[in-house]
């Protein structure tokens, strides 16, 4: 039941990390504002390694961080690649097109989570769970249909198929958690969350700096100028609070990779309701009507299986 509730409080977490992000890179550079990102979440962790390795003062808390030899961090260092990459699409993408667009893309990626944890983890998907994936591509079919309205092709827009990226790779990111989180015996790596957490932020800051220096900076003069803007602060923390959830209702033995990922997908709410009302998008009414497609469909069969199980 714990890994439950953590799945909701990082859905809505990620809604926040969301609509910040949209509100920090309105008329700004992008590499810069996601090198800080990664700066700012690395500033974060860095106490908790440090105190662990140097002392006990952590020890049997849920912030310790695990240590490890090459041997661990070479997955880690994995994990940082396909985040990093998979960021690095979403926040181009998402500078490009408004947040109800890319709220309702994002919010297939647990169509992609449940066919991979089918054919990976051996989880079973029922009828109306199959529907929903079918739900969810007719969906994507109709958003890019009233985009059209907004003059976005999703055939020629590269931010379409940077989020579309963004969010298969983001996929793969959610598969490969469970692998890193599962237990020894039952297939997978078994790392500790907070050193999976905490190190993979590390990796993601030194990756993103060597990008900053050699992509960015010897042009940034001809490009779009960086300006600082203090939700870039509100990025860092809501989603390392986001992951921290996220990591640790994965980490608990009876936690289903579906149904987490089909959970946390409904962040795309609040930020679908912060595109509205704080940037005022258009086209409201037909992107409601895609999202609610795309989201309940495939994940109502779900909650209800879990309230005949946890609650009923």
């Amino acid at each position: 039941m714990t890994w439950l509730i953590l799945a909701f409080l990082s859905a809505a977490l990620l809604g926040l990390y969301d609509s910040f992000k949209k509100k920090s890179l309105r008329d700004n550079a992008v590499i810069p504002v996601l090198f800080l990102n990664t700066l700012i979440c690395s500033i974060i962790f860095l106490p908790f390694i440090v105190l662990s390795y140097s002392t006990t003062a952590l020890d049997g808390t849920i912030v310790h961080v695990s240590s490890g030899g090459w041997h661990e961090h070479k997955y880690i260092l994995l994990k940082s690649l396909i985040v990093l990459s998979s960021w690095i699409l979403g926040y181009f993408g998402m500078k490009r097109l408004p947040l109800t667009i890319v709220g309702p893309i994002n919010a297939t990626r647990p169509v992609m989570v449940l066919v991979g944890a089918l054919l990976i983890f051996g989880e079973r998907l029922n009828g109306w769970q199959w529907l929903g994936v079918a739900l969810a591509v007719a969906s994507f079919f109709l958003l890019s249909r009233s985009s059209k309205k907004e003059g976005i092709s999703f055939e020629h827009n590269r931010g379409i198929w940077m989020i579309i990226g963004a969010a298969v790779l983001g996929a793969v990111s959610g598969l490969y958690d469970k692998f890193l989180m599962a237990p020894v015996e039952a297939g997978g790596v078994g790392l500790d969350k907070m050193m999976v957490q905490s190190w993979y932020n590390i990796y993601q800051c030194g990756m993103m700096l060597v990008v900053l220096l050699l992509l960015w900076y010897p042009v940034h003069k001809r490009t779009t100028p960086f300006r600082w803007d203090w939700g870039i602060v509100c990025i860092s923390v809501f989603l390392s609070m986001a992951d921290f959830a996220y990591f640790y209702a994965l980490s608990q033995p009876d936690a289903m990779i579906s149904i987490v990922s089909v959970i946390r997908r409904g962040s795309v709410l609040v930020s679908f309701l912060f595109g509205a009302l704080a940037f005022h998008e258009k086209n409201l009414k037909s992107k409601a009507i895609d999202l609610f497609l795309v989201l309940p469909q495939h994940g109502l069969p779900l909650y209800r299986k879990l309230l005949k199980q946890y609650i009923i």
